[in-house]
């Protein structure tokens, strides 16, 4: 397994809260491990689609599986993801729509 680089692992964090899904799977590991079918349920979305961000999140390398007889649990793969998500969600940003006016139509930010 190769060890990520600072922009490497950057982006690939990036990359993970760049989605809702995955942001609201991060946000939820970092209050306690979980099992994939309490996951879907507590999100809301299919188990296959819960499934498929759990790999990506794994790939990643955000999040790991710990066996438990037929079953995975799901945690943050490191104690510090959970407070740097904590970090996160205490900004403030002042954002300014003049300077991507169709950010509504277009996804800019």
């Amino acid at each position: 397994m190769e060890t990520a680089l600072h922009t490497d692992a950057l982006a690939r964090f990036g990359h993970a809260l760049s989605d809702p899904t995955r942001t609201r799977i991060l946000l939820s590991l970092r209050q306690a491990p979980g099992y994939p079918s309490d996951l879907a349920d507590q999100i809301g979305v299919s188990r296959q689609i819960l499934s498929n961000h759990l790999t990506c999140l794994r790939g990643c390398g955000l999040v790991v599986a710990v066996p438990e007889g037929r079953r995975s649990r799901y945690e943050l793969a490191d104690a510090r993801i959970g407070a740097a998500l904590g970090d996160l969600l205490g900004l403030v940003l002042a954002v300014d729509p003049a300077c991507c006016p169709s950010a509504d139509s277009e996804s800019c930010c």
